[in-house]
């Protein structure tokens, strides 16, 4: 799962980045400190590793894991190069979804590049730039599907009926990760490797002196906007994360509890981007380590057991399973076969997350 996290100059980007990643970007009280991006590889939090590595003995975990990618800071008309712009939309196009950082607390201390605090103009601003990169990207398209499509090109005139789509939502300043698209459609949208697409979880960066309180008014307006396009948002105090995750694993838990924070930044963001992506994992255990991949929901057992080695999905056999649950309960993976909880699934079974695999295969 790669994120890019992206939002206005000086609204705790590279803040975040740095808690989540511990990478140490450049973070600073002016415009554009981050001009090439900034790459983190962070391991996402999942107790049921910690329990399967003292049933098999084994030391070696390996869990799932997001690569964060911190993006400059964008201005209005980046779509036209202005600021860092040309580089900023070429980086949010390698991401799967966008982590957009937007500030929601007032601190004269803290430049604002437009000079107040104001969620919905801030959203508004990227969301155009997206817009507009992406009205220029279909050009080149719609002229072309035109030209076919008169000329009795099916393929064409599947394609431009859906670029006609597009090109109607971006003109009313819509993303088009908002429009409802069917199978098909979803396959030409996929195919034109639009910015507007992408999934959005909004990071409501809240002052310190507001966390534990109920959502001041920024938040809410953010959650009014993530609503009515389907997005999520989680709300953070970016500099409160910082400060926790220098901390040793005792004292970031004394300090979590005196502030009433009860799951980390990285934790509600791992949650919100799995539940966008529509994503889950399955396990894998053994002596040797226990792992957690992450694949997409719906996903069958060949699919899965490539996800491991494509030779995997290629011999598929067959794949012996049984849920962490009844794993745990049984205390071993014999017992659990004893009692008939490990199953034989084979080509149609789909993946459920927690499924606990065993895949046969011959190459």
């Amino acid at each position: 799962m790669k994120i890019g996290v992206v939002g206005l100059p000086n609204v705790g980007k590279s803040t975040l980045f740095n808690a989540l990643s511990k990478a140490g970007a450049e973070s600073a009280n002016y415009p554009f400190c981050t001009i090439e991006p900034n790459i983190g590889i962070v391991d996402i939090k999942d107790e049921r590793l910690d329990v399967l590595a003292k049933l098999y003995n084994t030391k070696n975990i390996v869990p799932a894991c997001i690569e964060f990618v911190d993006i400059a800071g964008l201005v209005k008309g980046a779509s036209k190069g202005e600021g860092l712009g040309n580089k900023f939309l070429s980086h949010i196009r390698e991401v799967d979804a966008i982590v957009h950082v937007v500030r929601c607390f007032d601190n004269d201390k803290i430049i604002n590049v437009y000079g107040n605090t104001d969620p919905k103009r801030d959203i508004e601003i990227i969301n155009l730039e997206l817009i507009l990169s992406d009205l220029e990207s279909i050009e080149k398209k719609f002229d072309k599907s035109s030209k076919l499509a008169k000329q009795g090109d099916k393929i064409a005139q599947q394609e431009l009926e859906v670029l006609i789509k597009v090109k109607n939502a971006l003109e009313d300043n819509q993303p088009v990760r908002t429009v409802s698209f069917n199978k098909e459609e979803i396959k030409i949208v996929n195919s034109f490797f639009l910015l507007s697409t992408k999934p959005v979880i909004y990071a409501a960066n809240i002052d310190e002196a507001d966390i534990g309180k109920a959502d001041n008014k920024y938040v809410q307006t953010i959650k009014e906007i993530a609503d009515n396009e389907g997005s999520e948002v989680i709300t953070l105090c970016a500099k409160i994360e910082e400060e926790l995750i220098n901390l040793d694993d005792e004292d970031r838990d004394l300090f979590k509890k005196e502030l009433g924070i009860t799951e980390s930044g990285l934790d509600k963001l791992a949650k919100a981007g799995y539940s966008l992506l529509g994503l889950m994992s399955f396990l894998t255990a053994g002596e040797k380590e226990v792992r957690a991949w992450t694949i997409e929901k719906n996903s069958k057992a060949p699919q899965a057991a490539g996800k491991i080695h494509t030779d995997f999905e290629r011999g598929f056999i067959k794949a012996e399973i049984v849920s962490y649950k009844d794993l745990i309960e049984c205390g071993s993976w014999n017992i659990a076969k004893e009692k008939g909880k490990v199953r034989i699934e084979g080509k149609e079974y789909v993946m459920q997350d927690g499924d606990v695999v065993l895949f046969k295969f011959n190459v």
